[in-house]
């Protein structure tokens, strides 16, 4: 496809009576793509053209505040980024967890990983790359899991307690 005078003649002509570059390319007949025109209005400098001013849109009417809606009571869906949105919502308070006495196992209770048994408790104890690394190896109740009795209260904590912390690291 070459660029002839009388095609960039046309494509002048059309480009300035406001067709797009896929119209232009569809009237300057087979073989001209739409990008080949956009090319070539670049290089002859038609791509500015006077844009079709719009008619200005009405603006509502503003309401003095005296008479504005009073504030919902309900948040309403916040759209867009929420980094400075607030939760409206009431916080609820964590209830303290009794604490836990602390249970100590002595080193020479403590088993290898060939040394665990079925009926072991599998908590581990220290970094996995070090050689003292050990598992708790407590008596874990048969068909209860595979921790001993306090390693499963760790683990296994309530769903209404998750939530209740979960609430609570939120509002912070």
């Amino acid at each position: 496809m070459s660029w002839t005078e009388e095609r960039v003649e046309l494509l002048r002509k059309l480009w300035n009576e406001g067709l797009s570059a896929s119209q232009v390319a569809a009237e300057l007949g087979p073989g001209v793509t739409r990008n080949a025109v956009i090319g070539k209005i670049h290089r002859l400098g038609l791509a500015e053209r006077a844009k079709a001013p719009c008619a200005p849109r009405p603006r509502a009417a503003k309401i003095p505040r005296t008479q504005q809606p009073a504030a919902r009571t309900q948040s309403a869906p916040v759209m867009g980024s929420l980094a400075l949105s607030f939760d409206t919502r009431p916080v609820v308070a964590a209830l303290p967890r009794p604490q836990q006495k602390e249970v100590v196992i002595p080193l020479s209770a403590r088993v290898t990983l060939m040394d665990l048994r079925e009926s072991m408790c599998r908590w581990p104890m220290g970094d996995p790359a070090a050689s003292e690394f050990r598992f708790c190896g407590a008596k874990s109740p048969a068909g209860s899991g595979p921790y001993c009795a306090h390693h499963a209260s760790i683990a296994y904590q309530p769903v209404q307690d998750r939530r209740r912390r979960e609430q609570a690291r939120v509002a912070r």
